[in-house]
């Protein structure tokens, strides 16, 4: 007898980043105690979090076991992690001992099943010419023991030779949506792995290339429920195709990646949401989707 196969399909959805000031009182408690641990508030709450901070310098195998332990309490939780900006933005030199050095907290998460993606993010001035193709290469050859996706935030890249190049480096399409400017890449439905990426920096396009803004300015951006269904439809369609779908939201001053994050897993699944009282206090829409209070849990404090 021939037993049906089943195709086990996980949806997750966070943030991008767990560490900034302004989400103290509008997600995180405004006094807490010496205890209270952000990553491990985020893991209340949400399945993923993009670790933005290696981009910047690579994280420590310590740092990397001490992310583990802190989210330990959400069997479900995996993190994606950027990759230092040394391979993306500067694109200069490196040595054996940089490569080692990204691969410490990585093969950490990896031994631990924690790592779901390595974000290889590109910058718009990153085109598409015979010296991008190959640095693009290179850069794959080198961290092909990881699961990979790659951003490109210049439409050039999004041609067939780009997806059939990812395609045979097992690599995914980050489908991105941003300002359009210029020859800014705007959203796609690129799927060239089972790993599908989603990524919303927002619509800030006033602020987006403004050399004045700060990084808050050019995320300050809410997206409204009817931009969120379109992009659920996209994401629909990769379901049957997809081993993991991973939904990302970027736009994260004052908590707005957080509210959409929430609203997002709502339309996705139909279950209202356990939504902390001050991003409620923040943004009193989402009390719509928010889990009843159980009464029994109230007398317990």
């Amino acid at each position: 007898m021939n037993k049906k196969q089943t195709k086990i399909k996980k949806h997750f959805v966070g943030p991008a980043g767990w560490s900034y000031p302004d989400w103290r009182g509008t997600f995180y408690p405004i006094k807490s105690n010496t205890k209270f641990d952000e990553l491990s508030f985020i893991a209340q709450h949400f399945d993923v979090v993009e670790i933005n901070s290696s981009y910047y310098h690579p994280p420590s195998r310590e740092a990397a076991r001490s992310w583990a332990s802190r989210i330990s309490g959400n069997k479900n939780f995996r993190f994606t992690a950027k990759l230092w900006q040394k391979f993306v933005q500067e694109r200069s030199i490196f040595t054996n001992h940089d490569i080692e050095n990204v691969q410490k907290a990585l093969d950490t998460l990896m031994d631990k099943e924690l790592l779901g993606a390595l974000l290889i993010q590109f910058p718009q001035s990153f085109h598409n010419t015979i010296e991008g193709r190959s640095w693009l290469f290179r850069i794959l050859s080198l961290f092909k023991m990881y699961p990979l996706v790659v951003e490109f935030r210049h439409n050039s890249w999004n041609v067939q030779q780009t997806l059939d190049m990812l395609k045979e480096m097992n690599s995914g399409f980050v489908n991105i949506d941003q300002p359009i400017i210029g020859n800014g890449l705007g959203f796609t439905e690129n799927l060239t792995s089972t790993i599908s990426y989603f990524r919303f920096h927002g619509k800030n396009e006033h602020m987006w290339f403004e050399e004045t803004a700060g990084r808050d300015d050019r995320y300050n951006y809410t997206y409204k429920i009817e931009e969120l269904n379109q992009f659920l439809k996209a994401i629909e369609r990769k379901m049957d195709e997809s081993r993991a779908i991973y939904i990302i939201f970027n736009n994260h001053f004052k908590g707005q990646a957080l509210r959409n994050a929430f609203e997002f897993s709502y339309l996705l699944s139909g279950e209202k949401q356990d939504i902390p009282e001050n991003l409620i206090k923040t943004y009193p829409e989402l009390l719509t989707i928010r889990q009843p209070e159980n009464p029994f849990q109230l007398e317990l404090f």
